[in-house]
């Protein structure tokens, strides 16, 4: 057993006069398997990045053990993939190799081919193999199954679950709860470490709360008390005072002396009780400071004249030659939410698109029975990512006058100022910001170049954006990437409140589980 160091760590940004961590003391042991959870932009990655040494900071950092980093950056992905593992841990012997992608679920004949030429989890399964044969080393993984299918989720898991020690960062509440024995979390005032896995945490941190709910509520109720009582006896002195320079009463003096006496042991119990009170108050302002917010959200869903919104009859999608999807049939019914399965690359994506009506050229009849509105303008967050047009066949029907509103994976577009952004897609923009604000952004946060925001923090843009659009039908492809947990609560809530028409694209396997109304595999 060993321990990680770290003592009065403080570090901001260049240029930032806002610190990122201020006086951050903890102890980690190097056995625990780690989750490092909290809410976006609250510098999950950054103190994986000060572990790994890339920036300057202030305080200590001590380490018995090297780190290593996932997702590891491959200079060259001309190589074959058994040239990159090699370059990731040269010492492993071929046997290990073939061990640790077993386990991952990766055929061996993927090491003679090149990695550029290998599927998002099939590259994500082999740096972790990679890194995880270095076993000196304490690996920090940074939220390894964003973009990826269900299966590859459970692949991971699975193999995580058989490893030693790491530090994991993810809002995968399946993974967290499935491979963990220890949760760092960022809290808004603090940074502490809990015994267990994720579902013990928001247990633990759910009692914490309603406890501090409680004080602060009984605390209020007695600082009220206290100040009135405080008022009423510091009056009482008051007057009892002005009697000892009154006139005669029946013909005697008053005595001073007794008089000046009970009025100080008056105004001695009034100071007591402002003792008290400020005690309260000061026992009061210790409490709420990590109590997070979760407002809820809302959203304006119109509804149809028609009861069947999109038909899809046996529609298969190309690019140039390549059939990326086949046959695929299914009607989407006013007050539906579809959740699109199926592993990745398997078109889910470009059938959304086709949907959304964006670069499409038809090789059959098409009936719509009317034109696509959007209802303003889009944010498809890019290009599309397979560089062409979405040629298809089959039949693809929609309801007259349908208005969309489109949430895309892609975030890399992104730049500049909220307010412009608002303004450009027709949001409103005080609506705009306080979805925003409900879902963790600071003010501060609010004026800064979206090209500054974290992952979360974009993806967080696209869903505030698409929740001030009134549609028929909202279409969202993996809303929930790099999206920290109490966000995706937040979203689940609302989507349950509201019951939005939708078509989603989602494998975080909770969510799926609690939101979709039917289910079509791709």
């Amino acid at each position: 057993m060993a321990n990680i160091n770290i003592t009065n760590l403080t570090f901001a940004y260049d240029g930032s006069y806002d610190n990122v961590f201020e006086g951050v003391s903890l102890q980690l042991d190097t056995d625990w398997k780690l989750g490092f959870i909290g809410r976006n932009g609250r510098g999950k990655t950054t103190l994986l990045s000060l572990l790994m040494g890339r920036y300057e900071y202030s305080g200590e950092i001590n380490s018995p053990c090297e780190f290593d980093y996932f997702p590891f950056e491959v200079d060259d992905e001309t190589l074959d993939t058994l040239g990159v593992i090699e370059s990731i841990a040269p010492n492993a012997e071929r046997w290990e190799i073939n061990r640790e992608i077993s386990l991952l679920g990766v055929a061996e004949d993927a090491l003679g081919r090149a990695f550029a030429t290998l599927s998002n989890g099939e590259r994500t399964k082999v740096l972790l193999a990679g890194l995880f044969l270095k076993e000196n080393n304490f690996l920090l993984i940074d939220e390894p199954t964003n973009h990826l299918d269900l299966a590859a989720r459970e692949t991971i898991c699975e193999y995580l679950k058989s490893k030693k020690s790491f530090i994991l960062v993810s809002h995968d509440r399946n993974l967290l709860d499935n491979c963990i024995n220890h949760v760092l979390s960022i809290n808004k005032a603090n940074i502490e470490v809990q015994r267990g896995n994720f579902s013990s945490w928001l247990v633990n941190k759910e009692r914490q709360d309603n406890h501090e709910l409680a004080e602060n509520e009984r605390l209020q109720k007695d600082i009220k008390k206290l100040n009135e009582a405080a008022k009423r006896t510091a009056n009482w002195s008051d007057k009892l005072e002005k009697t000892k320079y009154g006139t005669k009463n029946s013909g005697l003096r008053p005595d001073r002396g007794f008089i000046g006496h009970k009025s100080a042991k008056m105004m001695k119990r009034s100071k007591a009780i402002e003792g008290r009170q400020q005690s309260a108050i000061e026992e009061k302002s210790g409490l709420l400071k990590n109590i997070e917010s979760v407002d809820n959200l809302k959203i304006s869903p119109l509804v149809h004249h028609a009861e069947n919104l999109i038909v899809l009859d046996n529609i298969s999608i190309f690019y140039g030659e390549k059939i990326v999807s086949e046959d695929v049939s299914f009607t989407v019914k006013q007050g539906q939410r579809i959740s699109l399965g199926g592993r990745n690359g398997c078109g889910k994506s470009s059938l959304l698109k086709l949907i959304c009506g964006e670069n499409n050229s038809h090789g059959g009849n098409n009936s719509r029975g009317g034109n696509n509105s959007h209802g303003g303008n889009n944010s498809r967050g890019g290009n599309n990512s397979r560089g062409g047009n979405i040629s298809y066949t089959g039949g693809l029907k929609m309801a007259s006058g349908l208005k969309i509103s489109y949430v895309p994976q892609d975030t890399s577009a992104l730049s500049g100022s909220l307010s412009d952004y608002a303004r450009e897609h027709g949001a409103d923009e005080s609506l705009f910001k306080a979805i925003l604000r409900k879902l963790d952004f600071s003010r501060v946060q609010l004026e800064k170049d979206m090209a500054v925001f974290s992952a979360g923090q974009k993806k967080k843009v696209l869903i505030a954006r698409s929740l001030c659009e009134k549609a028929h039908l909202y279409i969202w492809d993996e809303p929930l990437n790099f999206i920290d947990v109490l966000s995706r609560m937040q979203i689940e809530q609302l989507l349950l409140a509201y019951a939005p028409t939708m078509i989603f694209v989602e494998h975080d396997g909770v969510f799926g589980e609690r939101i979709a109304t039917g289910w079509v595999g791709i």
